[in-house]
């Protein structure tokens, strides 16, 4: 069986980004955590960390926290029915990744009621949409909500709707594009874009939905509420949720580039199948308040 001691450190320095952060969230010294994690490696008979900065686990690594993960969650469970196990009573922490434009928007609202009842806390870390997945393939999170149909092995997928980006920029910006207007067709070529970061594709989305397929040039912003204020101010176009923007498109300040034309994208709630009440709970909530939100945001 494995010494869940040794897989503990594993799992504390990979999530803390490091041996220093590990050892006192253990209440160990940073000695003690990389002995636990080489005695790991001796059992295991293979590599479990990439010892870089911050340190990454290798795929045997990787099952191990997927195992972890797991193990975390359905202690949880067993405490609750046997309390004369003991252990720690205290606020379950659990690990979510997510796109940004969710947590900007729906994601609070949706899950408030959840970690108050169940006594959560939830340390979030973002993702592009496209490439949020990879934090549930290397056992960094118990769950995540990204674009992604197909689940990863040992996991679950549920779809809770769609969200809608709509292209929009400011005035200014777009009277300077009529200014630049040959032939009755938009000068995308000349017309900075603002792109969440390198796997944000839904500029490039757009513009193949509006026959264009050239070169853009554009800002990197990997902020949600930072790419809506440089949108504001003029420094380019961008694609945006239509739920996070609605009082800047009634005001004015932004408008749609292409009124009516947009891109949908499916949100997809990951979590693990063996996740215990706990994940089974959050599933639930996401069902339900998830999607009541999104749909109410017009976003299917």
């Amino acid at each position: 069986m494995l010494d869940y001691k040794l897989l503990m450190a594993l799992a504390a320095v990979v999530e803390q980004g490091g041996f220093d952060r590990a050892a006192m969230i253990l209440g160990l010294s940073q000695s003690a955590v990389s002995q636990r994690v080489k005695l790991l490696e001796s059992r295991v008979g293979a590599p479990v960390l990439l010892r870089n900065s911050p340190p990454t686990a290798t795929p045997a690594g990787q099952r191990l926290l997927n195992h972890a993960q797991q193990v975390r969650l359905l202690e949880r469970d067993l405490q609750q029915d046997l309390p004369m196990v003991g252990g720690d009573n205290g606020p379950t922490r659990l690990r979510i990744a997510l796109n940004a434009d969710s947590l900007a928007t729906w994601w609070a609202p949706a899950v408030t009621a959840f970690c108050t009842q169940e006594d959560v806390l939830m340390d979030l870390l973002t993702e592009d949409q496209d490439v949020v997945l990879r934090r549930m393939r290397s056992g960094d999170v118990a769950g995540c909500v990204c674009a992604v149909a197909e689940p990863v092995a040992g996991a679950r997928a549920l779809l809770l709707g769609s969200m809608r980006y709509v292209a929009v920029a400011s005035p200014h910006l777009l009277v300077d594009a009529a200014n630049r207007n040959r032939g009755g067709r938009m000068p995308w070529e000349h017309l900075p874009a603002v792109v969440f970061g390198p796997d944000d594709q839904l500029q490039h989305r757009f513009l193949r939905d509006c026959g264009y397929s050239g070169e853009f040039r554009h800002h990197l912003c990997p902020s949600s509420e930072g790419f809506v204020r440089m949108l504001s101010a003029g420094m380019g176009w961008g694609m945006v949720p239509e739920l996070q923007i609605r009082p800047q498109l009634r005001s004015g300040e932004l408008r749609e580039i292409v009124p009516g034309q947009s891109v949908d994208v499916p949100l997809y709630w990951h979590y693990w199948r063996h996740g215990g009440r706990l994940l089974e709970a959050l599933t639930g909530c996401l069902a339900r308040e998830g999607s009541l939100l999104l749909t109410d945001g017009h976003c299917t």
